[in-house]
């Protein structure tokens, strides 16, 4: 006898901390499943109740109680539908990270998450304790282990589930995105289904949290581990997998296969989810920014557009002795063809007002950097003067490159709530403004073929200050993101006393990150949570 059985896997996107918002989210999802699928069961994400992560939330004691008296309402309100869900669970003094299944008002479970991750991003051991058991629960007849995110990236937990007779392996994730990520979870989880010769349905969330963001890209193998579902990576949605058992075993049905992105359309859907949420989930009004006719700015007032709508952005170009006309024409017509709202306003009545208070205390010193701050610091005042009146959030604009090494002014440019770039590397802003001008005209082409400038000065180029981006990002690249040393970013063939000088700069501006918005993270290690390196530090002075 053949059966049949329809899951619905939930891409959706909690709201860290709403555990009433988040359940009511799932409540009204799994009526849908129930109702229009005739679905069997539905997956929710990794602590779909709380919010991945809620970090220190999970410190209080209110959290847990508002877990439980949702947990409990959602109970009573679906039914005829089985439920898989993510929370936190305490059990004997200990918390776990959990996962239960609610069947017409029974809870099944709960199953502990086994592998708690800490590194990169992650903190788990801070708050959970392992579980050891694996969870197999019958639906509509079949035994299925149900598993955690971290759980399927070792072979344990899988090959547990598979020993206590599990026929399917149900994993729901919070798996943060990163570049080339996705590559990554499907070639892990075919390693699975070789070592367990079992299918495998994989359930990840979507949205942006902070500096994380989440893509999404559920994925189903079957048996031989090829590919029956891809979700539409970004996109939030209810997508079903029909299963079929019979007396040759359980087969996978075709379910929806979104087409694979590029490099650039990945990283760049990354960014602008990033920024949504971000302005959206902290109740701001819309976003501010100041547009300098630079490459830099160009793209995040793309990504602003893109984001969160026209009407919703801002722009500011905020000229001075040292700006080109070009530049000031430029970001006049980027503005016009996004549509967004923009003014120009002069910041030399105020560099001069600075500089004559300031021409006593400095009399005998010749110019330097401090002057070139000045111009930047008085933008800075500029930008935020609007974001306070409005109540629109001021993005900043530098990229990865700069801060790395602190080609960025403190309480100038680097003035804002959140950095959309800041974990986008300068050779990579490039190939997304020219991936946005391939969807359709955004930037002007002088933009992007015009030398890098932060006009501070006269004839004033990034290359003057910086090696090539060419060579600055491949050596950044490999000392942040890779931890190579002098030695062997050396060893590669790039210039020694190049290399010397753009760690010294790394390791110097420490201080400054620290300082610094958050911003979306794009790499396999950013400036923010992945990376903690300490500002007083002595590491620096025997590079070799």
């Amino acid at each position: 006898m053949t059966r049949s059985i329809k899951l619905v896997l939930a891409q959706l996107n909690p709201f860290v901390g709403d555990v009433e918002g988040n359940a009511e989210l799932m409540a009204q999802a799994c009526l849908r499943a129930r109702d229009e699928v005739g679905a069997d069961l539905i997956l929710f994400p990794e602590l779909m109740l709380t919010g991945y992560p809620p970090e220190d939330l999970l410190l209080r004691a209110s959290l847990h109680d508002r877990c439980e008296r949702a947990l409990q309402q959602l109970s009573q309100q679906v039914r005829g539908i089985d439920v898989v869900l993510g929370l936190p669970w305490r059990e004997n003094g200990q918390l776990f990270n959990a996962a239960v299944l609610l069947r017409d008002g029974e809870r099944l479970g709960p199953y502990f998450k086994q592998r708690l991750p800490n590194y990169s991003v992650f903190d788990e051991k801070r708050y959970f304790s392992a579980g050891q058991q694996a969870l197999v629960v019958e639906v509509a007849g079949v035994p299925m282990g149900i598993t955690i995110c971290e759980d399927i990236w070792g072979p344990e937990p899988a090959q547990k589930a598979c020993d206590a007779g599990a026929q399917l392996i149900l994993n729901i994730n919070a798996s943060p995105y990163h570049l080339g990520k996705g590559a990554e979870r499907l070639s892990v989880l075919r390693q699975r289904v070789t070592e367990t010769g079992l299918p495998i349905v994989y359930l990840n969330m979507v949205g942006g949290q902070d500096e994380l963001v989440f893509d999404g890209h559920s994925l189903a193998v079957d048996a031989s581990g090829e590919l029956h579902l891809s979700a539409p990576p970004w996109q939030t949605g209810l997508y079903a997998l029909e299963l079929t058992v019979d007396a040759q075993g359980l087969r996978l049905h075709q379910g929806v296969m979104a087409p694979e992105q590029t490099d650039e359309a990945s990283l760049y859907e990354a960014l602008v989810t990033g920024v949504r949420d971000y302005v959206q989930k902290n109740g701001f009004h819309g976003v501010v920014l100041g547009l300098s006719g630079g490459i830099d700015s160009a793209l995040t007032l793309c990504i602003a557009v893109d984001a969160l709508g026209a009407d919703a952005v801002e722009a500011l170009m905020m000229p001075y002795h040292y700006t080109a006309d070009i530049s000031r024409e430029d970001a006049k017509a980027q503005a016009e063809l996004l549509g967004v709202k923009f003014d120009e306003i002069s910041i030399a009545p105020m560099v001069e007002s600075f500089m004559q208070a300031l021409e006593r205390p400095f009399a005998g010193l010749a110019k330097d950097a401090t002057e070139e701050n000045i111009q930047a610091r008085c933008r800075g005042m500029i930008l935020m003067a609007f974001s306070n009146k409005t109540g629109r959030m001021l993005l900043t604009t530098g990229n990865k490159s700069e801060m790395a090494v602190g080609y960025a002014t403190l309480y100038g440019d680097m003035a804002g709530g959140f950095a959309p770039l800041k974990d986008v590397s300068k050779l990579w802003v490039y190939r997304l403004a020219r991936y946005r001008n391939m969807r359709s005209p955004a930037i002007p082409e002088r933009v992007l073929q015009r030398p890098p400038s932060a006009e501070l000065a006269p004839d004033q180029m990034d290359q003057d200050s910086l090696p090539p981006y060419e060579i600055l990002d491949v050596i950044l690249e490999r000392f942040v993101e890779q931890d190579a040393s002098y030695a062997q970013i050396v060893a590669e063939g790039f210039d020694a006393a190049t290399v010397e000088r753009v760690i010294s700069l790394v390791l110097r501006n420490e201080y400054k990150r620290r300082q610094a918005p958050p911003g979306v993270r794009v790499t396999r290690r950013n400036f923010g949570k992945d990376r903690r390196y300490p500002i007083t530090s002595g590491y620096g002075r025997l590079l070799h």
